[in-house]
């Protein structure tokens, strides 16, 4: 912290559109100081009145307490050992990572702490949750996640991480009855439990997504829609406050409500 007790923030990922929402909603907090921004594409550029560099050396120069990241998976790869091993808390956003991966980041961080969330949508925490509550009560569900054209990994962590937990709460599902598709892929990825997921991608999104699920006679549908990437700052905001008060690796903002 310094003299006024502010965090102090890092955000890597600082070029993008969500790396740069963090940095305004950071700047804008007065629990939290924006002390370093990140990202190689941008260097040069002004975020909320800090200069973006291209080396991550720069949130441990600045006195990073905890680090952001909304980059892509590759790169989270190399950041987050590095923050582990300068024992720099790190909030992440990024998707696409494997059970490897975070299995390597669970035995990296041990002296500070990662929050590893899907979406930090509180609206969105809130629809993964209810459908897992709901998974026991039908026999059949799928996903449709929708996207902005600009997404590049398919099926989006969110989706993942809905049939994840729904399929924890429940294995019984019925049996996809399809012998044929017309066209390769027609009915989706078959996620986990063989919960079907299907991706869309289209210009004018932002991030939105149904779980449909249904038994004899009824169904129901669960959608949230984030329009604005404001949406999850609320949710960002106060993972970076909470963050040095759990432990190791945690998966979800879940746990921080």
């Amino acid at each position: 912290m310094d003299a006024t007790g502010a965090i102090r923030i890092g955000v890597v990922g600082a070029g993008g559109r969500m790396g740069s929402s963090v940095c305004a909603a950071v700047a804008a907090d007065p629990a939290l100081e924006l002390v370093a921004a990140i990202d190689a594409h941008a260097a040069g550029q002004d975020r909320s009145g800090v200069t973006v560099s291209a080396d991550v050396q720069s949130l441990a120069d600045a006195g990073c307490e905890v680090a952001v990241d909304f980059t892509v998976a590759a790169a989270a790869r190399m950041n987050l050992p590095w923050l582990a091993a300068r024992g720099i808390h790190a909030v992440v956003g990024t998707t696409g990572l494997s059970a490897d991966d975070i299995a390597a980041v669970r035995a990296a961080f041990v002296t500070s702490n990662c929050l590893i969330a899907s979406n930090f949508a509180i609206s969105a925490v809130l629809m993964m949750r209810f459908a897992e509550q709901a998974a026991p009560y039908f026999d059949t569900a799928e996903i449709i996640e929708l996207h902005h054209d600009q997404k590049v990994d398919a099926p989006s962590g969110t989706a993942v991480t809905t049939a994840e937990r729904m399929a924890a709460a429940s294995g019984e599902w019925a049996n996809d009855p399809t012998q044929h598709e017309v066209f390769s892929g027609a009915r989706g990825g078959v996620g986990p439990a063989g919960i079907r997921i299907h991706s869309v991608r289209m210009r004018g999104m932002v991030a939105h997504q149904e779980v449909i699920l249904g038994a004899a006679g009824q169904t129901l549908t669960i959608r949230q829609d984030s329009y604005d990437r404001a949406s999850y700052m609320p949710g960002v905001l106060l993972a970076c406050k909470r963050v040095a008060d759990h432990p190791g690796l945690t998966e979800g903002l879940d746990a921080y409500l």
